[in-house]
């Protein structure tokens, strides 16, 4: 599925990076970010006449908020689709609000911005109470652990103790 680079051109005053650059100042692979392109995580990017890729800054800042909801939350790939394009939206919803508009338009864009804010917190609130019931199962494990422990200890007490007496006599 091929997307179109999106209408905002690059400026001359931003610097452009090609592929080797932005894999190696944002520590993933050129496969990876083809990968990325591919399934729609990043917008294509500008080419060349010869077909080389070139990156914005918010080309790369985008990767790094990939690796740092991958790295941080275990997002998949499609979850991380959904946090990045619903930034996007309300960038977007930012960029066209006019303070003199109607009051019905800025409901609505309120109301977008609602939607996809709660649509990013709903899968980070999957992610903390999976996180949370994972800790919980943890504790109770190592409760399960230290009670084991006390109960040895005990025992090794009462098994010394008798070596003792036995020693002795």
């Amino acid at each position: 599925m091929a997307q179109k680079r999106a209408s905002t051109a690059v400026g001359p005053e931003e610097s452009c990076l090609q592929i080797g650059e932005v894999a190696e100042r944002t520590g993933v692979t050129q496969r990876t970010l083809r990968f990325y392109e591919e399934k729609g995580l990043l917008k294509l990017p500008i080419r060349l006449e010869g077909g080389f890729r070139l990156y914005s800054e918010v080309d790369i800042q985008r990767v790094e908020q990939i690796k740092r909801l991958q790295k941080l939350l275990g997002f998949t790939l499609a979850e991380i689709k959904e946090m990045v394009d619903a930034e996007e939206v309300k960038l977007q919803l930012q960029a066209e609000y006019r303070p003199d508009a109607a009051i019905s338009q800025k409901k609505t864009q309120l109301l977008r911005a609602i939607e996809v804010t709660e649509r990013q917190h709903g899968l980070i609130r999957q992610k903390v109470d999976a996180l949370r019931e994972m800790q919980s199962k943890l504790e109770e494990r190592l409760d399960t652990f230290h009670g084991w422990q006390v109960h040895l200890e005990e025992a090794q007490a009462k098994a010394d103790g008798k070596a003792k007496t036995k020693a002795k006599a």
